[in-house]
């Protein structure tokens, strides 16, 4: 004689085997479209700077002590005066999200190969936010105001030999993420103020590297 209390707990645990099997597929799905949905959205809003193009007009940059260079299209600027070193940089920003830029670091040098950059926290800091909107251009600049400072007299020592020089740039998007440090490369063009600027590399910061 069947044991129908038995079979009815069996087909009771069949079915609810069924369900959790069901719900689990059913969340592995959700999660995946949410995921989907995240970097879709990452993706909107990720920033990427380059150098300005040679076709984009020149830019006139301030400090805040009132002295003012200029920026040629796919070019930097660099003037030593005895108490400043004034830096600035061409950037046209090619991702799809506003770039927000935190911080620098100079190397008086040209940097070859593959030379991991300093941690974020070492990075020189902005005294302000510089925001470039999505395909278009801006500008980075940075500034030494300590003649006793070390990186003031290599930053000198190198601008006035006309050395290259090599800037990394730390920036993210307008909610603090997808951080990014861009080295740009900075070579002396004629006797002025102005120099040509190229990027060398790309790191991401709070995501995996691009290569």
């Amino acid at each position: 004689m069947a044991d129908w209390a038995t079979i009815s707990a069996l087909a009771t645990a069949g079915g609810t085997l069924v369900l959790a099997g069901a719900t689990f597929a059913s969340v592995r799905s959700a999660n995946r479209a949410a995921r989907v949905a995240e970097q879709s959205l990452l993706t909107g809003i990720r920033p990427l700077l380059m150098p300005s193009r040679h076709e984009d007009p020149p830019q006139k940059v301030g400090f805040a002590d009132d002295v003012w260079v200029r920026v040629p299209g796919a070019g930097a600027a660099a003037r030593v005066t005895d108490g400043a070193v004034y830096l600035a940089i061409g950037i046209r920003n090619m991702g799809t999200g506003i770039a927000v830029l935190h911080g620098w670091h100079l190397y008086p040098e040209a940097r070859r190969g593959d030379n991991t950059p300093p941690p974020p926290e070492d990075f020189n800091r902005l005294t302000r936010d510089l925001y470039i909107a999505p395909g278009d251009v801006g500008f980075w600049q940075g500034v030494f105001r300590d003649p006793s400072d070390e990186a003031f007299a290599a930053a000198r020592a190198a601008i006035e030999a006309r050395e290259r020089l090599t800037i990394d740039v730390l920036y993210g998007d307008y909610e603090g993420g997808q951080r990014v440090i861009t080295r740009f490369g900075l070579s002396p063009r004629g006797d002025g103020d102005e120099w040509l600027a190229a990027v060398a590399r790309h790191w991401n910061v709070d995501r995996p590297a691009p290569r």
